[in-house]
């Protein structure tokens, strides 16, 4: 662990100097990363491949891994878009004179060394590095196995453009894959300000139980979509579709369809055709099978699951008899990442907003909107599913902390 600390060391000081170079110059380093990004699109490729290779390519969450020169133009576009949002640190939040003639003054300021430990998607290794160099933040990250040849070149394309604008390559540290790694990084206090997990469920677990560092939890997302009984029932077939079949890998995508009584016969004709074509396996418990009898792909579990994050073409559905049913499953199962209602009815919009418990609740909307770049920020670390600095999408404007500075003319506190 020896060459560990070494490395954390590094980070830490480069961090500092990180600190005293300008955003004009950290956006042109951006910019260049991103055209390197695409230029070098097929080494990504080829290093992608011998991870992707390595897997089994009947497990769908190997889209979560898999880079295309369609994905490494869109990773060059959000280091881009990066570049152009202002730098949050170095800027003055509150002024204010105290009775006494202190004069206070609150600034932003880097974290300084921003640990992130997280599974698979090489794009993720982009975005942490572009998120933490325009807020002036060191990183050190430790990548799963799976993407160790991805991250290993994304992490070198980045260090040749930072070397040839004099910014010391530590500032983007890439820690080896091991486990004892990782149980290293969750006690270096001397050296990391905050930890970032992002992945499945039982990584999250580990880090929080086990960290010395303070963390910030990007949660699991185990996502509702509630069709209420005055939902448009083309609008709320669309948004389900959407929410489970556009990109099913990702932590915003469904999870459990919760659907009134009262027009479930009718919606689940609407939705099931293209839940068929996809193959979309659905879980349903007996008393709710009626409604899918005749459908290939169902499983009937008499005990199901609804804690389950799927990551996959799987889903559950569940019939309810009110809203406040829908309310009391939710409030049970979810992971407070991301809740959708479809209805026309305003009061009922407002009640489900007003009750649910989450970082992004959605009104006649899918749930994988939930995302940095979709809200105009750039990109994020992670979707943050606890209430302390930061929740939602955990993007620029939260990687700094606050510094009071305080002038005086010889005060003294009696």
């Amino acid at each position: 662990m020896a060459e560990i600390e070494k490395l954390l060391k590094k980070a830490q000081s480069a961090s500092k100097e990180l600190q005293h170079t300008s955003p004009a110059v950290i956006r042109k380093v951006l910019i260049s990363i991103a055209a390197k990004v695409e230029e070098e699109t097929e080494k990504l490729i080829r290093a992608n491949h011998k991870d992707v290779s390595k897997q089994d390519k009947n497990d769908p969450r190997v889209d979560r891994l898999l880079l295309t020169p369609e994905r490494i133009k869109h990773i060059a576009t959000a280091i881009r878009k990066i570049a152009t949002l202002p730098c949050p640190a170095g800027r003055l939040s509150e002024e204010k004179f105290l009775p006494n003639g202190l004069l206070l003054q609150k600034w932003k300021v880097p974290m300084g060394v921003v640990g992130a430990v997280y599974e698979s998607r090489p794009n993720v290794t982009f975005d942490i590095a572009a998120l933490c160099l325009r807020s002036q933040n060191a990183c050190v990250l430790k990548g799963s196995s799976e993407a160790m040849h991805s991250n290993k070149v994304a992490v070198e394309l980045i260090h040749k453009v930072l070397k040839e604008n004099g910014i010391p390559p530590a500032v983007v540290t890439l820690l080896p894959t091991d486990r004892e790694v990782l149980d290293h990084l969750l006690t270096a206090t001397r050296y990391i300000d905050i930890l970032i997990p992002r992945g499945s469920a039982g990584l999250i677990n580990h880090v929080r139980e086990h960290s010395r560092v303070p963390v910030i939890e990007t949660g699991a997302g185990v996502c509702h979509v509630y069709v209420h009984q005055a939902a448009a029932i083309s609008k709320a077939v669309a948004i389900v579709e959407n929410a489970k079949l556009s990109r099913p890998s990702v932590c915003n995508a469904l999870d459990t369809v919760l659907i009134d009584r009262t027009i479930a016969q009718v919606f689940l004709e609407r939705l099931l055709p293209a839940f068929k074509l996809n193959q979309v396996e659905i879980y349903v418990e007996p008393k709710n099978a009626h409604m899918l009898k005749g459908y290939p792909y169902l499983h009937i579990q008499r005990s199901l699951n609804y804690s389950i994050e799927y990551l996959s073409l799987k889903c559950a559905v569940k019939l309810v008899d009110n809203m406040q049913e829908a309310l009391d499953h939710i409030s049970a199962f979810s992971t407070r990442h991301s809740e959708a209602i479809v209805s026309e009815n305003k009061k009922a919009c407002q009640e489900f907003t007003k009750n649910v418990d989450a970082a992004v609740v959605y009104t006649n909307a899918s749930t994988r909107f939930t995302d940095g770049e979709e809200f105009g920020l750039g990109a994020e670390i992670g979707i943050s599913t606890q209430k302390l600095h930061a929740r939602g999408p955990f993007a620029l404007e939260k990687l700094v902390t606050d510094k009071w500075v305080v002038t005086g003319n010889g005060q003294v506190r009696k």
